[in-house]
């Protein structure tokens, strides 16, 4: 049976276990420790659309992710329910990769590493392609073309599937890969693939952020 949301409680990009502890989310540390080459160029991005439609993109772009992941959870655990209209092309793009799941064992949980001192929602944590792997939905204008163009996504899943294991949230199961699928109108999803070698790679660069972030502090 599949595992959704815990009860933990999320305030202000920190997430709350059940004895109180309070830790900094995964996206507050990233968004935190980020390089000023990407503070840069998301300031040019804004300046070359224009506050008002930079604003406007960033705001549809939310609504579009929210509404599928919404679609997401639902399906995954079984109660699956109609589709809007608004997000139909990325849910017709996710068909083929939602075919290779066998057996779902989390959904949107929120996961602690109390040693390190984070926490994070996963998406979610399945069999892929008979595989135990942890996913990362996102949605897209268009094709996202390499790794690079994911930004700070793949030392996220590292933080993730990090969390996953060390807080034995799957019994009996070792989350070693990852992928990011980015769903994308009127094509299949980009799947980007993390196999256990690359998730290391990733969690190290993981590692020497947070450690930015507690000296920050």
């Amino acid at each position: 049976m599949a595992r959704s949301a815990s009860k933990a409680r999320s305030t202000r990009g920190y997430f709350i276990d059940e004895m109180g502890v309070r830790l900094p989310s995964v996206t507050t540390v990233l968004n935190a420790t980020k390089p000023p080459e990407a503070r840069e160029a998301l300031a040019k991005w804004r300046d070359r659309l224009g506050s008002e439609e930079a604003s406007r993109v960033s705001i549809a772009a939310s609504r579009r992710g929210t509404l599928t992941h919404t679609q997401l959870r639902h399906y995954l655990l079984g109660n699956p329910i109609p589709c809007p209209d608004l997000i139909r092309p990325y849910w017709e793009s996710l068909q083929p990769v939602l075919t290779d799941i066998q057996e779902v064992h989390l959904v949107e949980t929120t996961v602690f590493h109390h040693d390190l001192g984070y926490a994070g929602k996963v998406d979610c944590v399945v069999n892929y392609q008979g595989t135990p792997c942890l996913l990362d939905w996102k949605t897209g204008d268009r094709p996202k073309g390499s790794i690079e163009r994911l930004y700070d996504a793949p030392l996220q899943v590292a933080a993730y599937c990090g969390a996953v294991n060390h807080s034995r949230q799957v019994e009996g199961v070792e989350v070693r890969s990852a992928r990011v699928v980015v769903a994308l109108p009127d094509q299949p999803a980009e799947v980007f693939s993390f196999d256990l070698a690359d998730v290391l790679s990733y969690w190290e660069q993981w590692e020497e952020r947070l450690a930015k972030f507690y000296r920050r502090r």
